[in-house]
């Protein structure tokens, strides 16, 4: 089945100021990321803060051009196309959940408003078929008609990601990114807000992309996980055997960390931080925090290795089997 969206070794280097007026620091806020998403997918992406989750994210959608490597959208370059073309197709194929709701939507606008603007932009049919698409939206994401005319700041937190999941849709894209987006609600509101997406994929059918620092509710929503570290995908892995068949040090430790009531797993304690992205080490990139790193691993960069299971491939020179701690 071809891939909705593709990438294939790309990169995102940024310039930062660093201590002196004239001179910038690169940034490595994405390596070597080769990921394809498959039509009806979901594909969980975690890492701690700063590991290039975000990043992904843009590229996956066409925010963000890759300082090299290619994007493929329906098979197609999405950077070679021309300008026009390219913002037709991802403003059209591509839905983007924000983290937070109260920032990420016109606060002068209504409802309404909110969900037609990507009719008007792109087009897509009469007057008439915009305000009904907009009642058809609402109706989709479970907010009431009486709220169209209703400011943002007039919503609750849950009310108001319901408006942004809506306008991600308003399209019918084949992909949906979610960046963190129930991390700024309540946690009451959380599991109705993920309820409803699970919901919508599969109603509709779309491939989806959630990133989260909340590592079992990734488990629970995904097929595939994705673990990123200091730019670079380091483990892809089902997701039904991420928590005990994981092969990288640093997915295991990421899963043992979250109470899990059905299999609880001891705890794996990493020491020290995240090296900065701007002087990542040598070798393996996650060889300073981890527990089975040796000489070698600050030498070569591990290569990608596949295990027994299809779907499972990661980057570790001393990977972990499931009776190793």
């Amino acid at each position: 089945m071809n891939a909705v969206v593709e990438l294939s070794d790309a990169h995102v280097v940024h310039r930062a100021r660093s201590g002196g007026l004239f001179t910038r620091d690169r940034v490595y806020a994405l390596t070597g990321a080769d990921l394809a998403v498959a039509p009806g997918e979901t594909v969980g992406v975690v890492g701690e803060s700063g590991c290039g989750k975000s990043t992904l994210a843009k590229v996956l959608v066409g925010v963000e051009r890759p300082t090299t490597g290619t994007v493929s959208f329906r098979g197609r370059d999405l950077w070679s196309m021309p300008p026009a073309e390219r913002r037709a197709a991802v403003g059209a194929g591509t839905g983007m959940i924000f983290q937070d709701p109260s920032t990420a939507l016109n606060r002068r606008l209504p409802v309404r408003r909110i969900l037609r603007d990507p009719l008007d932009v792109h087009d897509r049919g009469t007057r008439k078929e915009r305000e009904q698409r907009v009642r058809e939206l609402m109706a989709l994401v479970g907010l009431p008609r009486a709220l169209a005319d209703a400011l943002p700041g007039q919503l609750s937190g849950g009310q108001r990601q319901r408006v942004a999941i809506a306008r991600a849709l308003a399209l019918d894209p084949d992909l949906v990114v979610a960046d963190e987006p129930t991390s700024a609600l309540d946690v009451s509101v959380r599991a109705q807000i993920l309820n409803l997406l699970l919901d919508l994929k599969e109603r509709l059918g779309l491939a989806l992309v959630f990133v989260s620092h909340d590592i079992q509710t990734v488990r629970r929503m995904s097929d595939r996980v994705i673990t990123m570290y200091l730019g670079r995908i380091v483990e892809e892995c089902p997701a039904g055997q991420v928590t005990d068949q994981a092969r990288h040090p640093y997915t295991r430790a990421l899963f043992s960390a979250t109470p899990c009531l059905l299999n609880p797993v001891n705890p794996i304690q990493l020491d020290g931080p995240v090296p900065s992205a701007t002087r990542p080490p040598s070798g393996c990139p996650f060889r300073t925090r981890c527990w089975r790193a040796d000489d070698g691993c600050a030498t070569v960069m591990p290569g990608l290795a596949t295990a027994p299971t299809p779907g499972h491939r990661y980057r570790c020179h001393h990977p972990l089997t499931s009776s190793t701690p």
